[in-house]
């Protein structure tokens, strides 16, 4: 509270009581903000320490096991590892290390030195009287008066996990199923522990928010953007009693009462005033001058500013001077409300009274000037302050250094006249101020000449000083503003700088990555097979006979769809022969009997319980006949190309795997076409990046093919992840085998039609990415480039820049909403057009339509931000330690009704015709 005036002079009245409510409600609902944030921050950390902490695959296994780097093909298990571990659809128990690691004398299997090895996956169960390799753990008995307790999720997943049995160690062997066996087995795998997903995170998403906006707020309305006021309109001609006391009376006005009241400074006394600092050039240079002349001076501070360099206005108050309130914000007092201007006059004094413990009583009106220009609003604003409590100072002589005078024209116009006292105004920032400091210099010497003292503006007029102790709450309120402006503003600048680097780095990926298709794009055009006369370095290698293919199709109630996938694998022009093996993963529906009511050549049905995916995969794995492996989802369709053009690259025994062009074919919708956007310039674009630069993070579940020796050296399909595709590539890509993207193997996929369906699939693709790269972490010190360019690739912009995308759409709505749109605007014109330029040529490579285009700007609304916000969620549930459940997608049967063929682009139609069917 502001400290009553004396009273030993008439001009100062007591008005202390009145407060500033606004200010008030301010600080308690921020204080409220931030304790909120802080509680919630503690709880959320102390919540991740007591429960699960990291991500849920932290105990994952040991590094795979690698081939040798001059002949991958070569490479085998070595027959001391445990057979199951490279196909089981299941987890074995936990006896020898299910993840080998590389030796610098054998790649033998051995268990981790450093943490226990994780059992991987294990292959279907044979019938019950097989005897188990493992001892099994007998559940507990529970006690006979209280109901059998529910099982954690820890001993629900290790019961889970079955032992290997002799079938499955002669399947990890050989990397086959013994046909003795039979056609059908069953797996044991139960369903993971499923947990909620997390809730409380969004509360801090909102909070960060809150206070991101809460920040650029503060900071546009310090620099006056927010709530931005202008110099007034010259006065007209007004006149009225009290204006005429005003303009006929002195430069020290008290206007609390009816009448207002002022005073002169005394003879031969000059009152130098300084506005709108401090400033960290000015200032101090005015302060050296007023030292070595031995004067005094009164500083009318902008809060803003005084919040910004507090050293200044401590060095101000301690060198003798004198501090007066010229507003925070630098306002235009006479076109604000009054609750604007209480506001602004309140938090210059909480400022001051946190930087320096002081209130002042002076206050002088931003672009106010000398009596005699006194108007009508700038008296009701003069009233205001006054019954505020303030002394309002005009000044006699303005030195207008604002408009960059002469100096000796800056001196002439400030010189009083006759040994009249007199209030002279410069000012000490805002601009080029080394005039202002020359004139200063030069005044007082001719003003210590001419017998003038140089004082503040209250010993001048004879007035006690202005100065009030604040007390200990003003103190700390003051100090938390000042505080929190001085983040603000830092929080912004830096926010500036990095939203800047991170606009730079998407540019610079999207011209890379555009330059690196055009190259992957001119060396697919001119690969010719060996025997045709081509450069060395442009020759492939080609299949002496078309090898035998398994096709693999786990499907999971996929009853909408599996009969068109089916019939398109086995409508292929592929001359080899081609074995298609569905894998019924416990489908509640009719998949299987579907899939084998067909009976088509060359299919086979494999029905187990549920155990996901990775389980059908090694399944189906396990009962390949043949080495050449392509896996495909159980919603996706081929063309008749498709199979002879994807296995195409594998005769290079240096390859690996192989990923497909995946297309979306339910495209009609907007959700749709965003998707077929997404695909061609975000997935295939990138793809054929990531092939020239040998780090190719996916491979595609819908399509991909894989050669089984290279299955075999990574362990099979690993049950880790969430995202067994992206795990499974990046583990063949550490194990020393290329893998890479052949454009022309082309698979039709069905994409989730709904928000909701969407986010599921994306939530579970970005939780199981994140599982990956926190599982090859490792790969990042390793003597290859692959993990430090696909880790490091993914990180930054798959991670790290979606985290900051709210930011920058709080960011651009409030430059709309306070500042000048236009380069906002003209900012969101430039990535846009870039993108629209990318995605032209990469639909130009592959020979879609660019009219597709059309949805590009609109996706920018609600597909971008779909997308990072599942991101933060996928972070959030990794960090929490919260394990996901697999999300499953319902599907449409896009490509199997006859009445949906007109969506199945291109020449897909005669799939249906051709496929025979005994039904």
């Amino acid at each position: 509270m502001r400290e009553p005036p004396p009273t030993s002079t008439a001009v100062f009245v007591d008005h202390s009581g009145r407060r500033s409510k606004v200010l008030t409600v301010t600080a308690i609902v921020t204080g409220v903000l931030v304790t909120a944030l802080t509680v919630t921050l503690l709880v959320g950390v102390l919540g991740g320490m007591v429960g699960d902490s990291g991500l849920p695959a932290l105990n994952w296994p040991g590094q795979d096991v690698r081939p040798d780097a001059a002949h991958p093909q070569s490479r085998s298990p070595s027959p001391s590892r445990s057979p199951e571990t490279s196909i089981s659809a299941q987890p074995p128990a936990p006896t020898p290390a299910a993840r080998p690691t590389r030796t610098a004398t054998s790649p033998a299997a051995r268990p981790s030195a450093s943490r226990p090895a994780r059992p991987s996956a294990s292959p279907p169960s044979v019938p019950s009287h097989v005897p188990s390799s493992a001892p099994t753990r007998r559940p507990r008995r529970p006690r006979p008066a209280e109901p059998p307790a529910e099982p954690s999720p820890e001993v629900t997943e290790r019961r889970r996990r079955t032992p290997a049995t002799a079938a499955h160690r002669r399947v990890r062997s050989t990397g086959r199923a013994d046909p003795s066996e039979g056609g059908e087995h069953t797996v044991m795998a139960g369903r993971r522990g499923k947990r909620a997903d997390p809730r409380g995170h969004w509360f801090l998403v909102a909070m960060a928010a809150l206070l991101t906006t809460g920040a650029l707020l503060l900071n546009g309305f310090a620099n006056n953007v927010v709530g931005e006021t202008h110099a007034p309109p010259a006065a007209g001609e007004e006149h009225s009693a009290e204006l005429e006391r005003v303009r006929s009376g002195g430069p020290v006005v008290n206007a609390s009462g009816p009448l207002p009241r002022s005073v002169r400074p005394t003879a031969r006394t000059v009152a130098l005033t300084f506005d709108d600092g401090p400033d960290p050039k000015w200032t101090p240079r005015i302060l050296d001058v007023l030292r070595r002349h031995g004067a005094k001076a009164t500083f009318f501070v902008v809060g803003a500013h005084a919040a910004e360099h507090p050293e200044l206005v401590r060095r101000i108050l301690a060198e003798g001077h004198e501090l007066g309130n010229h507003t925070y914000t630098h306002a235009d007092l006479t076109a604000t409300p009054v609750w604007r201007t209480r506001l602004e006059m309140s938090l210059t004094q909480k400022v001051l009274a946190g930087t320096t413990g002081v209130h002042t009583r002076l206050a002088r009106l931003p672009y106010s000037s000398s009596p005699s220009a006194v108007g009508g609003a700038q008296l009701a604003a003069m009233h205001v302050l006054g019954d505020e409590g303030y002394l309002v100072a005009l000044t006699d002589l303005d030195s207008r250094d604002w408009s960059r005078p002469a100096v000796n024209r800056m001196v002439r116009d400030t010189l009083p006249r006759r040994g009249r006292g007199a209030v002279v105004m410069f000012h000490d920032a805002g601009g080029d101020r080394s005039r202002t400091v020359a004139a200063v210099d030069v005044l007082l010497d001719a003003l210590k000449k001419r017998g003038y003292s140089a004082t503040t503006l209250t010993k001048a007029a004879g007035l006690p000083s202005a100065q009030t102790p604040a007390g200990t709450v003003e103190r700390f309120l003051g100090s938390v503003l000042a505080v929190a402006q001085r983040v603000s503003a830092a929080f912004t600048g830096s926010l500036g700088w990095i939203l800047s680097v991170a606009g730079v780095l998407t540019l610079a990926r999207l011209a890379f990555f555009v330059s690196l298709a055009w190259v992957h794009a001119r060396r697919t055009r001119r690969r010719r097979p060996e025997n045709t006369p081509r450069r060395r370095r442009d020759r492939v290698p080609a299949w002496p006979t078309p090898p035998a293919v398994s096709v693999i199709v786990p499907a999971y109630n996929e009853e909408a769809g599996i009969e068109a996938t089916v019939r398109s694998l086995v409508t292929t022009d592929y001359p080899g022969q081609v074995e298609v093996l569905v894998v019924d993963d416990g489908s509640s529906d009719r998949t299987a009997e579907i899939a084998a009511s067909l009976n088509l050549p060359g299919v086979r049905v494999i029905r187990q319980p549920n155990g996901g995916k990775p389980a059908a995969l090694n399944t189906g794995i396990a009962h390949a006949a043949h080495d050449i492996l392509i896996m495909v989802d159980g919603d996706t369709v081929f063309e008749p190309s498709t199979i002879r053009n994807l296995i195409q690259p594998l005769a290079d025994p240096s390859v690996g795997a192989v990923s497909g062009n995946t297309k979306v074919g339910n495209r009609r919708g907007m959700i749709g076409r965003w998707q077929h956007i997404e695909y061609v310039i975000g997935f295939n674009l990138d793809r054929r990046a990531f092939d020239l630069l040998g780090c190719m993070a996916t491979v595609p579940g819908a399509i991909g093919a894989f050669r089984r020796q290279a299955l075999l050296s990574v362990g099979g399909v690993s049950l880790d992840t969430l995202a067994e595709d992206t795990d499974l590539t990046m583990a063949i890509c550490r194990a020393g085998w290329r893998v890479v993207y052949e454009e022309r193997a082309r698979a039709w996929t069905e994409a989730p039609t709904s928000l909701r369906q969407l986010w599921r699939q994306r939530y579970r693709w970005c939780y199981g990415t994140l599982q990956a790269m926190w599982k090859h972490r490792g790969a990042v010190l390793e003597r290859g480039p692959f993990g430090r360019r696909c880790l490091g690739y993914l990180t930054l912009f798959q991670v790290v820049l979606p985290l900051l995308a709210p930011v920058v759409d709080i960011m651009a709505v409030y430059s709309v909403a306070v500042a000048d749109p236009l380069p906002v605007v003209a900012v969101w014109a430039g990535f846009v057009t870039a993108q629209a330029l990318s995605g032209w040529y990469a639909l130009r490579l592959d020979g879609e339509r660019a009219s597709a285009l059309w949805v590009l700007p609109l996706q920018q609304f609600v597909y971008r931000q779909l997308m990072y916000l599942v991101v933060i969620q996928s972070v959030a549930t990794a960090v929490l330690g919260v394990r996901l459940r697999w999300h499953t997608v319902r599907r449409e049967g896009t490509f199997n009704a006859l009445k949906n063929l007109e969506n199945i682009p291109g020449n897909m139609e005669p799939v249906f015709a051709e496929a025979p069917s005994k039904e």
